[in-house]
């Protein structure tokens, strides 16, 4: 890639996480320019868990978010705190329980400037959840993950009755639906929005500052998008893939020519040629993530070097034609799931289009400290 300088493919450590900034300003741009609004654009910042990038999103006009843990939280009321930005919501979207929730409670009674929200399932919950967050229906659509069914009213209208004047949202997060033909994935997409839409006609005489439904991750957002029926009910409808600014090679499959460009790169080196035809990196599953089945990675720039199950500090790969890269030399790879890639490394090197770099801290991984 042009914008990799020489000297840092030279001089960096690997394995290393490199992100690329015009690739990360020009996908945001691309799913803002999709939404046809910021406002409609609730990025999940558990992806990108860095400041600098999180001043991106803020710099294009998104004021919505979504995170998981309270360190993405507070990192991310540092950024706007510190932009001096009003307005902005953030919704939790993973159900905290216990001690982690009175920490998360106290993160958010940290930062006035922030409106946090979070998932709740039942009126237990709703009863549980501290007045510093905002109460959002967790409806599950068949993802099975987290929340109420929708074929349970009951259970649906008792929580909505419990939250009252305090429910001011709806998660509907349809993440199951990868269905590699686009027309029937929208189909699924839309008769999921269809149920929620009639169990709303039942649910919002009992919530009367209700405002929003949020759906979708990256595998849903399109179809997503060609849904009105929220909007048409009085209802803002926003979508939340977080993977789209950084991308993958799961958000290419599932989003095909959507013109996303990869973002974050992990840097390796080829370590040992250990027969014909074979050799391997220094990134393994320490360094890049493998749950998400294989080929875990791709090298840019190579189709004809096959990546193999990598173990914690190797990853094999057989070449299929051509060369076989000797010991030394430099590769990227574009992993298969970018989330957890970027979790699991402290630092990252920010590259822009001249080619002037600066190291900065992943700050948001991982998890808070007890105390």
């Amino acid at each position: 890639m042009k914008s990799i300088p020489t000297e840092l493919l030279t001089t960096l450590p690997s394995p290393a996480l490199v992100i690329l900034m015009d690739h990360v300003r020009g996908n945001i741009a691309r799913v803002i320019e999709a939404c046809g609004t910021p406002n409609r654009w609730r990025p999940h910042v558990k992806t990108t868990k860095m400041p600098e990038v999180w001043d991106e999103l803020l710099t294009a006009g998104v004021r919505r978010f979504k995170c998981a843990t309270p360190r993405e939280l507070e990192y991310l009321g540092r950024v706007v705190r510190k932009r001096k930005i009003e307005g902005v919501s953030v919704l939790v979207a993973f159900p905290h329980v216990g001690p982690t929730l009175r920490l998360l409670s106290g993160v958010a009674d940290s930062f006035p400037e922030l409106r946090v929200g979070m998932l709740v399932e039942d009126p237990e919950g709703v009863q549980e959840l501290p007045h510093s967050l905002d109460p959002w229906i967790d409806l599950n659509p068949g993802m099975d993950r987290t929340g109420i069914p929708l074929n349970d009213p009951d259970r649906i209208l008792a929580t909505a009755r419990a939250a009252g004047e305090r429910l001011v949202g709806i998660s509907v997060y349809d993440g199951h639906l990868h269905m590699s033909d686009q027309d029937q994935r929208q189909r699924e997409v839309h008769r999921c929005y269809e149920r929620t839409m009639e169990l709303l006609g039942d649910l919002r005489p009992y919530a009367p500052n209700l405002t929003e439904v949020v759906t979708s991750g990256t595998s849903t957002f399109q179809a997503a998008l060609s849904f009105e029926g929220f909007r048409q009910a009085g209802l803002q409808h926003t979508v939340s893939p977080g993977t789209v600014v950084f991308h993958d090679m799961r958000s290419e499959e599932e989003n095909p020519g959507f013109q996303l460009s990869p973002a974050a790169l992990v840097l390796a080196r080829v370590i040992s040629n250990p027969r014909k035809k074979h050799f391997t990196c220094d990134a393994g599953s320490k360094s890049i993530a493998a749950e998400a089945g294989d080929p875990c990675a791709i090298v840019v720039g190579h189709s004809d070097y096959q990546a193999q199950s990598p173990s914690e500090e190797h990853l094999p790969f057989v070449v299929t034609e051509g060369a076989t890269p000797t010991r030394g030399e430099p590769l990227l790879l574009i992993p298969r799931h970018v989330c957890p890639t970027v979790n699991l490394h402290e630092e990252a090197v920010l590259v822009e289009a001249d080619g002037s770099t600066r190291r900065v801290p992943v700050a948001a991984r991982a998890h808070a400290p007890w105390s």
